[in-house]
């Protein structure tokens, strides 16, 4: 049994475990690393030793100092994690997307957690990475890990993942799959493999198809820790320095259906419990290694556990109300989008005026990220506006100024008692959501009046 002097030796030399099930009808060998048996439960365990560890050397991080970090969570659980055993303190700043699951890690391990909007521009003051930066200056002893471009994140894997990958699979390996957050691990361990083996393996980035990284338009998506979101009102698209895209030889984009699938599909069949963005990376490397022959080796990497996303993926009730379960009865609320008001949203950037014209006769309207006006997702909606409050406002005044709370959510595919039951006492418009994408608007009397028929046989 292997024995370690401190929390961090132990980050590491984790399992490989052959797909079978989910792998039907494919020739190569598919196998997934799991990262999540590291001690922090992720991939970003390694990272953060790494960033800590050239920290004190440089004496960047001196005894009694402060870590701090704006995360989506799993780098700042390793952080937390690391200099919890060295008697460090750490600040992390995440998201409001980020799991309660994560918020409570974090916790657990004595981080001081702040929380704040994720749909910020990168410009913003209260962007995560800016709000990290400015505690790391005001604080005496605060050091600022910025696992985006720092070096040590690409070494990290350079010098440990990478090599492992080579011994476990005997150098049989000719495929490498991963996820591109801040681009440390595929940066690092793709370029390994491809020095050790003179360029043989194919290193293939999986990518959210929301993201920029493949050239989308960096609208929100569902997919925690992957791709790279872009704020309409970022004055420019900023990639982490630890990205190399000369390594990425390939980049297979994955809709959040596909990952959310795959990730129920992993824990049902293989007992695999993943995230999203293993989820994401699976699916990648499923559609991959359905063109290659018998003896490719194709190895996924899964950063972490489905342990923390109990609450998203793995919950049904937030599957349905996104749209992305399938049909539950003979009557779904789809069925009533041919009634279905025009799915129209107000920009975020709009004047009251602007929005007002919008809006026409129509008492309500979702507000969104300022985006064109196709394939809105719904994480993007910020609330909503009624007619009646812009009615009574300055003509020249940002929507957002007047926002109300946002409308219900119903998922396309629930039952239309399910719907009703959902919106409860709301009588506003009601969004009706398609695997993450507002596929419509109804009225909640459409919803209700339908759903009476229903049980009364009409």
């Amino acid at each position: 049994m292997n024995v370690y002097e401190t929390v961090a030796a132990a980050i590491g030399n984790t399992a490989l475990v052959r797909l079978n099930a989910v792998t039907e009808g494919i020739e190569a060998a598919v196998y997934a690393k799991l990262e999540f048996l590291n001690p922090g439960g992720s991939v970003k365990d390694r990272a953060a030793r790494s960033m800590i560890e050239a920290a004190e050397s440089s004496g960047e991080l001196a005894p009694g100092g402060t870590v701090v970090e704006g995360t989506s969570g799993n780098t700042g659980i390793g952080l937390a994690m690391v200099a919890a055993s060295r008697g460090y303190r750490t600040i992390v700043v995440v998201p409001d997307k980020t799991s309660a699951e994560k918020v409570a890690f974090l916790r657990a391990h004595g981080a001081e957690v702040r929380v704040t909007e994720g749909a910020r521009p990168t410009d913003h003051p209260d962007h995560v990475r800016n709000i990290a930066r400015r505690i790391a200056d005001e604080t005496p002893g605060g050091w600022l890990a910025g696992q985006y471009d720092n070096p040590a994140n690409i070494g990290a894997h350079y010098a440990s993942t990478g090599p492992e990958l080579w011994q476990q699979t005997g150098g049989r390996i000719t495929h490498f799959v991963a996820g591109i957050g801040t681009g440390g691990t595929i940066s690092g361990t793709g370029r390994y493999l491809k020095e050790v083996s003179d360029g043989f393996v194919t290193v293939v980035g999986a990518d959210p198809l929301n993201s920029t990284y493949n050239g989308g338009d960096g609208r929100a998506y569902y997919i925690e820790s992957i791709g790279h979101f872009l704020h309409p009102d970022s004055p420019e698209d900023i990639w982490p320095e630890c990205y190399d895209r000369s390594v990425v030889d390939s980049i297979l984009t994955v809709t959040d259906r596909e990952a959310i699938t795959t990730v129920r599909a992993l824990a049902r069949r293989e007992g695999l419990l993943v995230g999203g963005s293993g989820g994401a990376a699976v699916a990648a490397a499923l559609r991959l290694a359905r063109t290659l022959p018998a003896d490719a080796t194709v190895v996924v990497l899964i950063p972490d556990s489905g342990r923390a996303y109990l609450s998203k993926y793995f919950d049904d009730d937030w599957v349905a109300r996104l749209g992305f379960d399938d049909r539950t009865g003979d009557v779904a609320v789809t069925d009533l989008l041919g009634d279905t008001l025009d799915p129209l949203t107000v920009p975020s950037d709009a004047t009251v005026a602007e929005a007002l014209e919008v809006l026409g006769d129509r008492p309500e309207l979702p507000v969104v990220l300022r985006r064109t006006p196709s394939s809105l997702v719904v994480a993007e909606i910020v609330g909503s506006v009624t007619r009646n409050d812009l009615i009574a406002a300055n003509p020249t005044s940002v929507v957002t100024e007047h926002l109300s709370v946002p409308l219900s959510v119903v998922g396309a595919f629930e039952s239309l008692g399910a719907a009703v039951k959902r919106i409860g006492a709301d009588t506003r418009t009601v969004v009706v959501a398609e695997s993450g994408i507002v596929s419509g608007l109804l009225s909640a009397g459409q919803l209700t009046d339908r759903s009476s028929g229903e049980r009364s046989g009409r």
